[in-house]
């Protein structure tokens, strides 16, 4: 149904014709409310507990209030979830779903009671506190998730049974009996569980469809009407060769420079990319942070081998000042500093820096949560708190750190040129100094000789070169183990840990890592064959950019607590493919895309929706709202206003650009110019490794697209655009629909443009009726999703 279903059939009047905008914008409300919220899921919830709240109760609480404690405090224990909400002396300490009204809420924030009493939580530790009362204090049903008791310690015979450690081999893909269209063996797979679940294979989409669909997945906006005409008659024109037409069109797009800053973004979403610092405790200035920003992007263009793409994220320093820009993935993260001299302060503000290494590094690259074994043995996943110390060792040993991106020689001038300027204000400093030893004033020669080396100070500076380009990097600084830190807390050492990889991947016997801080030998074990996690969990996250939906829908979770894959066979088969394309990300593009399952339509079928409804076994392509770049990128291009310049300084306020959202200057802060656009269409606060986009419809999305400055500057320029291209209303009208919605518009749709373009204008509307009508067209849900 159009937005455009139910106007006015004799629009005459001014406060008639704002009805009817008002009620299509309602529509679009209606109808994306319709499609429904997407919130964390109950596994993400217990994921975020065991990453950021058990460890907060442990280090911060348990002395106190827990079994474990010598004298419990307060009649209150919070070592579960029915002790918590139970309460102490002074009851329940959460109201769950309210964190506002809860004692322990208002507590960690010093507004009632002053807990922990000794030092007050990080900002935050508080909001992950508040995130958590206001899901209703999720908290992990040990016994149904078979929770590893430390004291009985792992049964590695049993854990290892876990599909995620299970070796990667290659499947052969099942023999469908039946008629089906098979492409490639992605389709035998997909077929054979539809057969299992008695669905049936969706048919093809429409080609127009496809074509959009592919433009706004590889390069992040829609085909212009020439370049949709040209592929759907190319594609249509010979049924026998349509498959090589559209494999050319894959090839064409994988080689525009708009591909990388697509996928690119996908990971920096990963990388927890931000440009400037976060916390008060965390407020590191990275001018250059766009420099690892742009790496990505040249990377994916390039179509850099994923290992090689891991390894210099990880230890790239180690082999050239190009790939050193990779360890922007570590060196852009959130670094705390105390917000005290004490000890406490400074061994607190260390631990959070290395749990975000660790915790980022586990995520992003084996999909495993090994922050949670900070504390304690992890409670799910055969993780022992040494093995989380054998990796916080590495980290401990590596250091930020600038890497010139020019010329030694360039270098030099810059510094030498620094010394200078150092020497001419030491010299100021010795002047004014010998007066003040003898306690009296200057003498006239005193002063005379003080304000000339005054100036020629002035003038160095104001001769000194512009510092050289550099990337925000790290290096190691030592090659030490580190010991445990009882608790997490680093003030009460355990026994030490050999830095060296995970148990569960390399056996009880692993290679003590010895080279400097060991990243060189960390990114080999993570890329090494033997590994079952990294392969898997890459093409798995390809996959769900390209579906919506994961195979596994933990990306960033392969464990105890994440889901099971819904095509295990199919995983591991793109996994082996993956490894012997020479781990290529576009030729892994290339094979979801030429398959059946990837071209097939997003039509709803009502008995498989009764079977299926999450749609796991893959019976339609799943229809998915565009995300906030891929949206405000594809509003720039229709209009015909985006700058497509590639790479740069990021920009404060995007919406007053032309540029790609990509380069958008984006903040772990509170929401400042381009946050506040980005995180109302659902961008993640890079605080943390984003696994997935959630995608949750607000009324102020809506308020935006009616209200905005943006939203009116798009509408006035596509009927500009309009106006240029057609002469007459009936062609503007068929070009609105091509450009925006990849198709005609229907008789209905033509029939309702007419009476509203008809209608007579008022003299004081700020827009014009076409303007107006452009406004909508680009609000509209069609606009806004991937079908």
């Amino acid at each position: 149904m159009s937005p455009f279903t139910h106007p006015p059939h004799h629009a005459k009047t001014r406060v008639v014709h704002q009805r009817w905008l008002c009620n299509s914008i309602v529509w679009l409300i209606a109808n994306a409310l319709c499609i429904g919220s997407v919130h964390a899921s109950d596994s993400e919830q217990l994921d975020f507990f065991e990453s950021r709240i058990r460890p907060i109760l442990v280090n911060h609480c348990y002395e106190c209030h827990s079994e474990s404690s010598k004298q419990l405090a307060a009649g209150l224990r919070l070592d579960s979830r029915a002790a918590i909400l139970r309460g102490g002396d002074s009851g329940s300490v959460i109201v769950a779903g309210k964190p506002d009204e809860s004692l322990l809420i208002q507590s960690v924030r010093y507004e009632s009671n002053e807990m922990p009493p000794n030092q007050k939580l990080d900002a935050a530790s508080i909001a992950a506190l508040e995130k958590w009362v206001g899901w209703g204090a999720p908290w992990p049903d040990e016994a149904t998730h078979d929770s590893l008791a430390p004291a009985e310690g792992y049964k590695w015979s049993e854990l290892q049974q876990h599909w995620a450690w299970q070796p990667v081999e290659r499947p052969i893909p099942p023999t469908i009996d039946h008629a089906a269209l098979i492409k490639n063996p992605i389709d035998q797979f997909v077929a054979s569980r539809l057969d299992e679940n008695a669905l049936r294979q969706p048919p093809p989409a429409a080609t127009a469809t496809l074509v959009r669909r592919s433009f706004i997945d590889l390069i992040g906006i829609p085909p212009s009407p020439t370049e949709l005409s040209r592929w759907v008659t190319a594609i249509d024109a010979t049924p026998n060769k349509r498959d090589m037409q559209f494999g050319q069109m894959i090839d064409e797009l994988l080689e525009r420079p708009q591909y990388g800053e697509r996928w690119g973004r996908h990971w920096l979403d990963v990388a927890r990319y931000s440009d400037t610092g976060g916390w008060t405790q965390d407020n590191r200035s990275h001018p250059f942070a766009w420099r690892y920003r742009d790496w990505v992007v040249a990377a994916f263009n390039a179509d850099m081998p994923y290992d090689q793409f891991v390894t210099n994220q990880i230890a790239g320093d180690q082999l050239d000042p190009e790939s050193a820009i990779g360890t922007g993935f570590f060196a852009l993260g959130p670094s705390y500093s105390s917000d005290g001299g004490d000890p406490e302060s400074i061994a607190q503000a260390k631990s959070e820096t290395l749990d975000d290494r660790v915790d980022t590094f586990s995520r992003a690259f084996l999909g495993l949560t090994v922050a949670c074994a900070r504390c304690h043995d992890h409670k799910f996943d055969p993780i022992p708190t040494q093995d989380y110390y054998s990796i916080a060792g590495i980290f401990n040993n590596s250091r930020e750190t600038e890497t010139p991106l020019v010329d030694v020689e360039i270098q030099k001038t810059y510094h030498a040129h620094q010394g200078k300027i150092r020497a001419a204000q030491d010299k100021v400093k010795q002047l004014q100094k010998i007066p003040k030893d003898q306690k009296r004033e200057p003498t006239d020669q005193e002063k005379e000789e003080i304000k000339s080396w005054q100036e020629k100070t002035t003038e160095l500076k104001a001769t000194a070169p512009a510092k050289y380009d550099f990337a925000h990097t790290i290096h190691d600084a030592g090659s030490n183990d580190m010991k445990i830190a009882l608790r997490g807390n680093l003030l009460k050492s355990g026994e030490v840990a050999p830095r060296r990889f995970l148990r569960i991947v390399e056996g009880q016997t692993r290679e003590h890592f010895k080279q400097g801080s060991g990243r060189t030998q960390l990114a080999k074990a993570v890329v090494a064959p033997s590994n079952p996690l990294t392969a898997r969990v890459i093409v798995n996250r390809i996959w769900m950019n390209h579906f919506g939906k994961a195979l596994v829908r933990t990306p960033s979770n392969f464990g105890i607590l994440g889901e099971s894959p819904s095509h295990p066979q199919l995983l591991d088969w793109l996994a082996v493919e993956f490894v012997e394309s020479g781990w290529s990300i576009k030729s892994m593009h290339r094979t979801i895309m030429n398959s059946a399952t990837y071209q097939s339509s997003s039509d709803f079928d009502q008995q498989a929706f009764e079977s299926d409804g999450d749609n796991r076994l893959l019976w339609r392509m799943q229809p998915r709202r565009m995300d906030v770049e891929t949206w405000r990128d594809s509003l720039l291009a229709v209009t015909s206003e985006l700058d497509t310049t590639l790479g740069g300084p990021s920009i404060d306020r995007i919406v007053d650009s032309q540029r790609r959202t990509l380069y958008a200057k984006v903040s772990r802060n509170e929401p400042k110019g381009s946050d506040e656009f980005l995180r109302l269409f659902d961008f993640p606060i890079p605080r943390a490794s984003a696994a997935k986009r959630t995608s949750n419809v607000l009324p102020q999305q809506f308020l935006f697209m009616m209200n905005s400055p943006f939203m009116i500057k798009r509408a006035k320029a596509l009927s500009s655009l309009l106006q240029r291209k057609e002469s007459t209303d009936e062609a503007r009208v068929n070009f609105a629909y091509s450009l925006l919605y990849g198709r005609s518009p229907t008789d209905q749709e033509r029939e309702i443009s007419h009476q509203f373009l008809a209608t007579k204008p008022v003299s004081n509307d700020s827009l014009d009726l076409w303007q107006q009508y452009c406004q909508v067209m680009l609000s509209a849900n069609e606009f806004m999703y991937i079908r």
